[in-house]
């Protein structure tokens, strides 16, 4: 372990430790497992090299495709100010994609044209485009098994919430304004302003996605009953966040609620210091997002590390500005807006962030949706089993014609380990 390592990690758990002492002796305790974890961690770096874990991480990143699927580019301006980036998977006349020459836009990366036909025959129909919202500390390319099986069948857009991928910071926010779901319910309404200004739309999101969906409706209610065929929420919540318990027992997620906004807020005023030991203890970090990302144990080693890759390229001061919105997130009320289109809403049964029973309560306040709980599933769910979450999108699409018949997805982008690999 090289002095430099070493000097990361400790200034990591130096500026842990400061954020908690400003919380108590709550947040004490928790600094002291924190502490013993980065000590697990130092252990583990003097018996495996470094070099050897970065060519490991490298070999991963180069096993699969991964994140490397693009379109068309564009950039939509929220209210704001701020430039937010998506991109655009045409449909062209002959049935091919518009998507562009970029990396992975070969057969190779997203499913050959046979498997296509197979799953829905003909070029879809009408002119439909499906918006895809991505979650908390991911990007667009969190969608990647879906866009990959959807590409040449249906215009799809994918776009970068602010803060997050290639859009920009946001601008309110360097101004210091609090983020909210408000605003990221306005910014998607900026994106379909540019992107997609006129058609039918299916508006599909995870979790913070979702949650931007349900303030889309609260501003619009007369754009989802002009223009939405159909919604789909993954791994979402219409509110409660604050009583999550992240898998922890009573007293430590008490004291999590407790310390969690002051330590984030801490450590995203010491941006520059953290991310340098975000770096130094990668492995530390790399069990806690595979605990909170996935709920099975077969995960694609390559997916896993895709997850890692999306989390940890969110810098530490956006993930602390964002936080707090979802402990005031409350959208119940503007679900109704939904009642008569089709509604797909799905979520891992061992999903720790957003559980499955806040899917349960969107179900009861939209009865006619079609509720889906998948198992063996954790809130990556689009990642972690993308073949069940492609498959019910299919059929959304077909019940609303925006293509014209599908039979079972397979095994197409499965991430679980396959037997002799």
């Amino acid at each position: 372990m090289s002095e430099s390592s070493a000097g990361d990690a400790m200034a990591t758990v130096t500026a842990v430790a400061v954020g908690w002492r400003r919380a108590g002796i709550a947040g004490a305790a928790i600094g002291v497992i924190a502490a013993g974890a980065a000590a697990g961690v130092a252990v583990e770096r003097m018996t495996v090299g470094r070099g050897m874990r970065r060519r490991a991480r490298l070999a991963l990143d180069a096993s699969g495709p991964y994140g490397s699927l693009r379109g068309m580019p564009g950039r939509a301006t929220a209210d704001d100010g701020t430039e937010l980036y998506y991109e655009v998977d045409q449909v062209e006349p002959d049935g091919g994609t518009g998507a562009g020459n970029g990396p992975g836009a070969s057969a190779g990366a997203t499913g050959t044209g046979s498997r296509r036909r197979r799953l829905f025959g003909r070029k879809a129909p009408g002119p439909v485009t499906v918006v895809f919202s991505h979650g908390y500390c991911l990007s667009q390319d969190s969608w990647h098994f879906q866009r990959a099986a959807l590409r040449g069948l249906v215009r799809t857009v994918h776009w970068d919430q602010r803060s997050h991928g290639r859009s920009e910071r946001g601008r309110a926010q360097a101004d210091g304004v609090t983020v909210g779901i408000d605003q990221l319910g306005r910014d998607l309404k900026a994106v379909i302003d540019a992107a997609a200004p006129e058609g039918r739309l299916v508006l599909v999101g995870h979790s913070m996605g979702g949650m931007t969906i349900m303030a889309l409706a609260d501003q619009h209610p007369e754009l989802v009953r002009d223009r939405v065929a159909a919604v789909a929420f993954v791994g979402t919540s219409s509110g409660k966040l604050g009583e999550v318990s992240f898998g922890l027992p009573v007293a430590g997620v008490n004291a999590v609620r407790r310390v969690l906004p002051g330590v984030l807020k801490a450590l995203g005023s010491q941006a520059e210091l953290v991310e340098r030991g975000r770096r130094a203890t990668a492995d530390l970090f790399a069990g806690l997002i595979k605990r909170y990302s996935f709920g099975s144990r077969d995960v694609d080693p390559a997916v896993e590390r895709f997850a890692e890759r999306l989390i940890e390229s969110t810098p530490i001061d956006v993930v602390a500005e964002f936080y707090p919105a979802f402990t005031e997130h409350d959208k119940s009320a503007a679900l109704p807006a939904f009642f008569d289109v089709p509604v797909l809403i799905l979520a891992g049964d061992k999903d720790l962030v957003t559980p499955s029973s806040h899917s349960e309560t969107i179900a009861d306040l939209l009865p006619e949706a079609e509720l889906v709980i998948v198992p063996d599933a954790g809130h990556l769910v689009m990642l972690e089993h993308p073949e069940t979450v492609t498959d019910r999108l299919a059929d959304l699409l077909v019940r609303i014609g925006a293509v014209p018949s599908a039979t079972n997805v397979g095994g197409h982008g499965s991430s679980a380990q396959q037997p002799g690999g």
